[in-house]
């Protein structure tokens, strides 16, 4: 099971905070975003920004990392301030 976590902005778009998702084998993090997407449609336009932060593990992920069974992978908005 790989637990996503959705923060701020980003929790409203998707209606939820969190889901579960299971893999079979390792996939990756692209792979695992198509699959979110179809799940909710609602985070298609989001995703496509390349401002939204991804990571697994709490490390900054990209979409051709792995993502594997037990992973934590989060998704957040940009962040800014000073």
């Amino acid at each position: 099971m790989v637990d996503v976590k959705f923060f701020a902005m980003l929790r409203g778009i998707a209606g939820l905070e969190e889901k579960q998702y299971q893999l079979t084998e390792p996939t990756t993090l692209g792979e695992l975003k198509k699959r979110i997407v179809a799940d909710i449609p609602s985070l298609a336009e989001v995703f496509a920004s390349r401002s939204i932060l991804v990571s697994v593990n709490q490390e900054f992920a990209k979409d051709s990392d792995t993502v594997a069974d037990g992973d934590e992978v989060a998704f957040l908005p940009p962040f800014s301030g000073g």
